[in-house]
């Protein structure tokens, strides 16, 4: 399954190819999808590459090949896919946050043992995904795992935070903030594109994403590469 992004460039490419042979380069590909550095785009690139969706071409410039696409669908026009960042709908539960506020709807108090928490989507313990803004249901959380502020649930999907004991299918309680200190963590949004589930880490000028299993290397990010949108507070398990 591809995120909204991914879908978005995978067919931007694909629609530059039939019209003129050869696909958009990094630059065009940045402006389109409004992204505000190319290391998002090589991001995406890999990311289909490991899905299937296009290979990269040995001794050759601008060396991509669209292999599919996904299953009935057909590539928008150019300036379709330039103009769809304007267009697409807010669908990140942590996409956009700077300008608009996240509206998750408010705990409520069900009874003096259970306050009744939103949950809002999937949030990446391994490879990022997109965290989809979708109150699905609510869940009956014990008031002692929560603190003041708003809070909000979400469904792990990965296993790079074993080692801090969050599994994959674990529900997370998320504080909503956008600070954290060192050693959180944090629900963290990657180039306004990419959501996960790291533990936090600031050096200087540098903000480290960091796993809790040794299989996934530590990402290293500009203080303007990552926003804080909340940090963990609690967590639910099923059996």
């Amino acid at each position: 399954m591809l995120t909204e992004k991914q879908k978005e460039l995978l067919l931007f490419i694909h629609e530059r190819m039939q019209d003129k042979g050869v696909p958009p380069s990094f630059d065009e590909m940045k402006d389109a999808l409004d992204l505000k550095s190319k290391s998002g785009i090589h991001r995406l690139i890999t990311a289909l590459v490991e899905r299937g969706f296009i290979r990269r071409l040995p001794h050759r410039a601008r060396a991509i090949e669209v292999i599919r696409l996904p299953e009935n669908q057909t590539a928008p026009s150019a300036a379709a896919a330039s103009t769809a960042a304007a267009r697409r709908p807010d669908l990140s539960v942590i996409e956009g946050s700077r300008p608009r506020e996240f509206a998750a709807p408010p705990s409520t108090i069900i009874d003096g043992r259970t306050v009744s928490v939103p949950v809002m989507g999937r949030i990446a313990a391994g490879t990022p995904i997109s965290a989809i803004q979708n109150h699905s249901h609510d869940i009956a959380c014990p008031p002692d795992l929560l603190t003041n502020g708003e809070h909000f649930a979400l469904e792990v999907k990965g296993d790079s935070m074993i080692e801090a004991g969050i599994l994959d299918g674990d529900i997370v309680i998320i504080r909503r903030c956008n600070t954290a200190e060192n050693g959180d963590i944090v629900v963290a949004l990657v180039e306004q594109e990419e959501a996960t589930l790291k533990r936090l880490r600031k050096k200087s000028t540098t903000i480290a994403l960091e796993a809790a299993n040794p299989e996934f290397k530590t990402r290293i990010f500009g203080p303007d590469q990552v926003d804080i949108q909340g940090r963990l507070v609690g967590l639910m398990r099923r059996f």
